[in-house]
């Protein structure tokens, strides 16, 4: 019979190590808490699944025939093995240090987890964090196939895999070059902004989808009806490009702060279409937390990015 080595389990070598220590299958079956016929077929199938007896039963005293003294070296040091890993990871999860993988969409990825792992950092020296940065579409997607096992993002997710907890707020406002005619406005109509080049963050976006979101909601058109002059891939390139004179866009007032602090741009907001938002923390329902893990989301939860006014 060919050995078939993919149907040996756990329990069937753990059989045959209490076999051989105890020296008799009824006392072998109450170490391992089983009925004697109970242990008796764990060693018949892992003499079919092996093709060889491991045990001599034609002999009165117990002895291992040539392979069961195979099987019977490996199994021990299998079992010490799953042994020493269950030690690892016990250690593991009451340890403060380890690596934490993050994906996160614009916004959260580029102004806020700088300034808020700067401080986690100096606190947690020991844990250290990579940060992907995406749009919330993807970072979705990253989290739910184990590619990051925190994400952060503009919108929320509706997948029942996902642990989603609504973590900061965010407000998006009417940004405009400073020489701009509508520069010392406060406020402008959502009709007024169809008629002015306009630059758009790509689709997935949540920035993207809480304007057209609040434009549904005032009862104007889509996107489609405004003069879009471009379509940038992040709020960076989306800002720059307002800068250039590209055009005007609705951005997070996070990714203008230093730009109204020195009178870059300017910044307003759209009547009957406030537009706030929060960004959510999500996680995998069934992502095992361990201590290093936990101390993030704990710190992550508390903090509070810095809040900004318009004027």
């Amino acid at each position: 019979m060919q050995p078939n080595m993919k149907n040996v389990n756990m329990l069937q070598l753990e059989a045959l190590v209490h076999l051989v220590g105890e020296r008799s299958f009824s006392l072998a079956a109450k170490r391992m808490f089983l009925s004697q016929p109970s242990l008796t077929k764990h060693i018949r199938n892992l003499e079919d699944a092996l093709g060889a007896e491991v045990v001599n039963r034609a002999s009165r005293a117990f002895t291992l025939t040539p392979e069961g003294r195979v099987v019977y070296d490996y199994a021990r040091r299998i079992l010490k093995l799953r042994e020493e890993a269950m030690d690892r990871v016990m250690r593991a999860r009451e340890s403060e240090a380890g690596d934490i993988r993050v994906a996160a969409s614009t916004i959260p990825a580029t102004y806020i987890l700088p300034y808020a792992l700067g401080e986690f950092r100096a606190k947690f020296p020991e844990i250290r964090t990579a940060v992907r940065a995406a749009d919330s579409s993807e970072v979705i997607e990253t989290v739910l196939v184990n590619g990051a096992e925190i994400g952060f993002i503009g919108k929320k997710p509706a997948s029942a895999k996902l642990v989603s907890e609504p973590l900061w707020r965010d407000r998006m406002v009417l940004a405009v070059p400073a020489a701009h005619p509508w520069a010392r406005r406060r406020s402008v109509r959502v009709r007024d902004l169809e008629k002015e080049p306009f630059v758009i963050r790509e689709k997935g976006s949540g920035t993207r989808e809480a304007f057209e979101r609040c434009l549904a909601e005032a009862g104007r058109a889509d996107l489609s009806q405004f003069h879009v002059a471009a379509e940038m891939g992040s709020s960076e390139a989306v800002k720059e490009a307002v800068i250039a004179g590209v055009g005007i866009s609705v951005i997070s007032v996070h990714a203008i702060r230093r730009d109204l602090k020195f009178g870059v741009l300017a910044a307003l907001s759209i009547e009957g279409c406030p537009i706030e938002r929060s960004f959510y923390l999500i996680y995998r329902r069934q992502f095992d937390l361990m201590t290093h893990h936990k101390i993030f989301l704990d710190f992550i939860r508390a903090y509070r990015p810095e809040s900004l006014s318009l004027r």
